[in-house]
């Protein structure tokens, strides 16, 4: 079992900043890729960043120059930095872990932007 628990959410005005982190705990040897997801009202969740064991990057296009995801092995924790925010980055967003073949994910937290 792996264990996901996210932070650093919040409100923040259009074009303002903010950094998630997501802690991994429990059986957290073999993580594979760790992945963000956010969730808006009405709509599907959708995969925003991932990030490898060794490091490699992939975003959606939406994130794309506006998102960085990174991880620390050592800490079991990754991170997303978000920048020029919108308010349609407004959603509940996910942390997710693989580890031999099952994806494990935290419970969210809320990110707003709005004036």
């Amino acid at each position: 079992q792996v264990q996901l628990v996210e932070s650093g959410g919040g409100l923040v005005q259009p074009g303002g900043s903010l950094r998630l982190s997501c802690v991994a705990s429990g059986s957290i040897s073999i993580i594979d890729d760790m992945h963000w997801y956010r969730q808006a009202p009405g709509k599907q969740r959708e995969l925003v960043a991932t990030i490898t064991r060794s490091g490699s990057t992939n975003y959606a296009d939406s994130a794309k120059g506006r998102f960085t995801i990174s991880r620390d092995n050592a800490k079991n924790t990754v991170y997303l930095q978000m920048n020029s925010l919108k308010p349609e980055d407004t959603a509940v967003y996910y942390c997710a872990a693989d580890r031999v073949g099952f994806r494990y994910w935290g419970q969210g937290t809320q990110v707003t932007a709005s004036s």
